[in-house]
């Protein structure tokens, strides 16, 4: 008995694998997800095409030397796909349109007029999503000359930026080619969301993360590493991947009640139906980490500004910055993490605030048993939602530092550290992209591969 027991997950393990291929091939079978998982690939196509379009005006040489050693832009590299090594027209992603997105989200509570705007449905979310299109320009202004300024700090220019004399229309020109490099990219990923598979701007990034890889390896087999090392570096990773999901899946459901009443027979009948919140461990996703990361990185290209400074305290000050910005420090690790746990109960928080999710309840004719409807309801959430963020933010904090915790343990240089930040997104998207293929075949009447 007690080996027919343990045989029954494996065997049970085995069935999902074989359903999850056979789901695959269903849906492969079928003509309107095959079209728009073809749609999805072209665009993913068009877009490395894109990202290795160079912008006029840049000394490859120099360029080559800047991202020697630099931690910083390595990790920009990273999430680029590679297009700012390139220093293509791409070198900026669908990143400033991220941050748009992250400062409507975080506008809206505050702002009456946008706040109304989010209730009206379809089009209050159409006017927001054009806001958003609106902010992302400058962003992309501001984000890519602070971009530029960067790869510039080391004492060569890269490419010549300024606003002054002859180099201010080739500065406004490269400016705005960013931009428009990134608004294209933002209408292709729209175009996957209407027609391919998945969340368009979830996939851009995917695919630049992914895209990486290649080089990632190929520059591991070049250096001392070697094959161990390397071997090492898997292992951690397939390790990171299953905490990853776990954490990503993890959630705490809340029961709640709901009670109709209806007449039959002359008679009002009161029947209750049973349902649950899922409260998600990691409510906030991968937002905390852009936004530690933001900042992290802001100060290096803030130094790189004043570093040419002949005033001996703007010199010093330049100093001290890139020393405490510097990923070679264990400095850097602890307010990255700090700044990720603080930023994970910022964002969980703004998010469940414009839910309403005690509202929602009441209105609906829905309770919580042992909770009164309304503001104990409310405060009720608040402690079950404070107290499992605590574990995402911890989780967060550890994917943000693992490539230091990794470094300690396993000699490897900047360019082969593991981006647990950029597998947190390869994983999401991933599980966001099958749930949705699976929906789409649920619909067709397959079973799902998802559980």
């Amino acid at each position: 008995m007690a080996t027919r027991a343990a045989a029954a997950p494996r065997a049970q393990s085995s069935r999902t694998g074989n359903r999850l291929l056979a789901a695959l091939v269903d849906a492969w079978g079928q003509a309107d997800i095959r079209r728009k998982l073809l749609f999805t690939f072209a665009m993913l196509v068009i877009f490395r095409f894109v990202a290795h379009v160079p912008l006029p005006g840049v000394d490859r040489a120099i360029l080559e030397q800047a991202f020697e050693g630099d931690a910083v832009l390595g990790f920009l590299d990273v999430f680029s796909g590679g297009a700012l090594r390139n220093l293509s027209i791409a070198s900026l992603g669908v990143y400033p349109y991220v941050t748009s997105s992250i400062i409507m989200q975080l506008l809206i509570p505050m702002v009456p007029r946008l706040r109304a705007l989010s209730q009206e449905g379809q089009y209050g979310r159409q006017r927001i999503q054009i806001y958003t299109h609106w902010i992302t320009v400058p962003v992309c202004f501001v984000q890519g000359y602070g971009q530029l300024l960067l790869l510039n700090s080391g004492g060569q220019e890269v490419i010549p930026i300024g606003f002054g004399g002859a180099e201010l229309l080739p500065t406004l020109t490269i400016m705005f080619t960013l931009a428009a490099g990134t608004m294209f990219l933002v209408w292709i990923g729209e175009l996957i969301t209407e027609n391919g598979v998945g969340n368009g701007i979830s996939v851009l990034i995917f695919g630049g993360i992914v895209a990486g890889l290649p080089g990632f390896f190929g520059r591991g087999v070049a250096t001392d590493v070697g094959i161990g090392g390397l071997f090492l570096l898997a292992l951690v990773s397939v390790g990171l991947i299953a905490l990853i999901v776990l954490f990503q899946e993890a959630q705490r459901r809340i029961p709640v009640q709901y009670a109709k009443s209806m007449f039959r027979g002359g008679r009002m009948y009161r029947q209750t139906g049973a349902t649950h919140i899922p409260l998600r461990i990691n409510s906030a996703g991968m937002i905390p980490l852009i936004f530690a990361f933001s900042i992290m990185i802001f100060p290096s290209a803030a130094a790189g500004a004043i570093a040419e400074s002949e005033t001996g305290f703007l010199q010093s000050a330049a100093d001290f910055i890139r020393d405490v910005s510097n990923p070679e420090r264990s400095l850097y690790w602890i307010f990255t993490f700090l700044l990720v746990v603080i930023f994970t109960f910022f964002y969980t928080m703004v998010i469940f605030q414009q839910q309403n999710l005690a509202d929602n309840l009441q209105r609906q004719g829905g309770f919580i048993p042992g909770i009164r409807p309304g503001r104990p309801t409310h405060e009720y959430i608040i402690r079950v939602l404070t107290r499992i963020t605590w574990a995402g933010a911890f989780f967060l904090g550890f994917v943000a530092v693992v490539p230091f915790i990794a470094s300690l343990f396993i000699d490897v240089n900047n360019s082969l550290r593991i981006s647990a930040t950029g597998m947190l997104i390869v994983v999401a998207v991933v599980l966001d992209t099958m749930k949705q293929l699976e929906s789409q075949l649920l619909m067709r009447n397959y079973e799902g591969f998802i559980r």
